[in-house]
């Protein structure tokens, strides 16, 4: 299912866009279809609790002729969210949504470009999928958040405690604010990442009008609250690496500088150097930037990003 939307200049050239909606068992999953509808898209994921919007600044400033299909994942944006009951378990998620959404095309030797959480999906899909996998775009990150086993046996109460205090929250209770309170909101809880335009941009998809029903005067975020709890089914540095040493693609991962502490730079290290050992081929950039630098700064690693696309 798909609606035109109006053409997008950000900066660079015009290219088409139209809103798609792909069918899943609990709804749908939202994108924007960047270019020709006829070619075989490269599938470009976000970051945890941004969207689709993520990409606006820099689809724009890449090949004409290649085409991008750039979605919402699940509980995010204009995507349908889980049924009650269910955790959001993101990593793992994600692997069987891009799978659904490679049946579902029927695409072979697929693209991936991916941000932050999108960049760990797509290491973990072509891990999972090894022949099937053409090349992937990592952007500031290489692999999976590892998180220490003693933090996560420490936390696991409080998050499903968490979960279910967010699955029974009436729908009255949700916190409603005014678009510049809304906007400031995520500025400061981004904290340096993104400036003022790149939060408009993605709150176009990221929030929605408070329902008339509840007669209130404002803006909700349209991602699935339960989405705050992600820090269960987290990976080990063993599994990290043991990944990583399945991928035979080309890989090009481009890392901001300062970019995003994730806590430990010895893991993207350790990923990075697993890589150059088994890829096809490894391209890697620091480029001066926020960890949101596509989207800041997309002007900085169009170029990179459109030679490696290009590359027969």
């Amino acid at each position: 299912m798909s609606t035109p939307a109006a053409s997008d200049i950000s900066g660079g050239s015009q290219r088409a866009v139209e809103e798609i909606e792909i069918p899943v068992p609990w709804g749908f999953v939202a994108g924007k279809w960047w270019g020709s509808r006829v070619k075989q898209p490269v599938l470009a994921l976000h970051g945890w609790q941004d969207n689709a919007g993520s990409f606006d600044r820099l689809c724009p400033l890449l090949p004409e002729d290649i085409p991008i299909l750039a979605i919402d994942l699940p509980g995010h944006g204009k995507s349908s969210h889980y049924p009650k009951g269910m955790h959001y378990f993101i990593f793992w998620d994600g692997i069987s949504l891009i799978r659904r959404i490679v049946k579902y095309y029927g695409w072979t030797n697929i693209t991936l470009l991916g941000h932050s959480l999108g960049g760990a999906l797509s290491f973990m899909y072509a891990a999972s999928f090894p022949d099937e996998v053409d090349r992937f775009i990592s952007i500031d990150i290489a692999g999976p958040t590892v998180r220490d086993h003693h933090k996560l046996a420490a936390s696991t109460g409080d998050c499903i405690d968490k979960f279910l205090h967010y699955e029974t929250l009436p729908e009255s209770k949700m916190p409603c604010y005014g678009y510049e309170e809304m906007i400031e909101l995520v500025l400061a809880a981004y904290d340096g990442s993104v400036d003022y335009d790149s939060v408009e941009v993605l709150m176009r998809r990221g929030m929605a009008l408070a329902p008339a029903h509840l007669k209130k005067d404002g803006y909700h975020f349209a991602r699935d609250l339960r989405l705050k709890v992600a820090l269960m089914g987290m990976f080990s540095m063993e599994q990290v690496l043991a990944y990583a040493e399945r991928i035979k693609c080309r890989v090009l991962n481009i890392r901001g500088q300062p970019g995003m502490n994730f806590g430990s730079a010895e893991v993207y290290e350790k990923v990075m150097e697993v890589l150059r050992r088994t890829a096809s081929k490894v391209v890697y950039y620091e480029i001066p930037g926020t960890h949101h630098l596509h989207l800041v700064t997309p002007d900085r690693i169009s170029k990179q990003v459109s030679e490696f696309l290009l590359e027969v």
